[in-house]
């Protein structure tokens, strides 16, 4: 009997961490992205550390926005020209199409994935919720930089154009802060 409770209590405490485990694999996994720019994760930074001359690549911005969310979505241009290690702004527009206030929240990701830990946001509308009001337009700004490490990794070097895209989702009102 003692050594059946004793294998019942090593399955219990076996569930438990699995269970554990699966809960901090979402918010390890997106350390993970972040800290190594995986699926097109970009970083996050404080300031650019400087313009590397005659080094340029192009930017080009997408919108989108969930099917249920009433806003229009897009970028002012569509394709930037940026010095790599200079700090960037790009600007974005959403306007509220609906008859109540709506509050959104984008995701956003960079491709090619090998530019994902070289694209570095120091400011960023996709880090806290939009509400807009109805019938309001917002411009939101973005600024970047392209890390000039970029130019040291074989396997993005090369790179000529990188797409940084942004998709907008309703928030959940129940989740909504503030």
């Amino acid at each position: 009997m003692k050594r059946e409770l004793r294998t019942a209590a090593i399955a219990a405490g076996i569930a438990c961490t699995m269970t554990g485990v699966a809960f901090a694999s979402v918010p390890l996994y997106r350390l993970f992205c972040q800290a190594t720019g995986l699926n097109g994760t970009t970083q996050r930074g404080k300031e650019a550390p400087g313009a590397v001359d005659g080094k340029t690549l192009t930017i080009r911005f997408d919108a989108n926005h969930a099917p249920s969310l009433p806003w229009a979505f897009k970028p002012e241009q569509p394709t930037e020209a940026v010095t790599i290690g200079a700090r960037e702004m790009a600007f974005f527009t959403a306007t509220n199409n609906s008859s109540h206030p709506v509050t959104g929240t984008a995701t956003y990701n960079v491709t090619p994935v090998q530019a994902g830990a070289y694209f570095t946001k120091i400011q960023c509308f996709c880090f806290t919720q939009q509400t807009l009001a109805p019938g309001e337009t917002a411009r939101m700004p973005v600024i970047f930089y392209v890390d000039p490490k970029i130019l040291n990794d074989p396997d993005a070097r090369d790179i000529a154009e990188i797409t940084l895209s942004y998709t907008f989702y309703p928030v959940d009102e129940g989740r909504k802060a503030g």
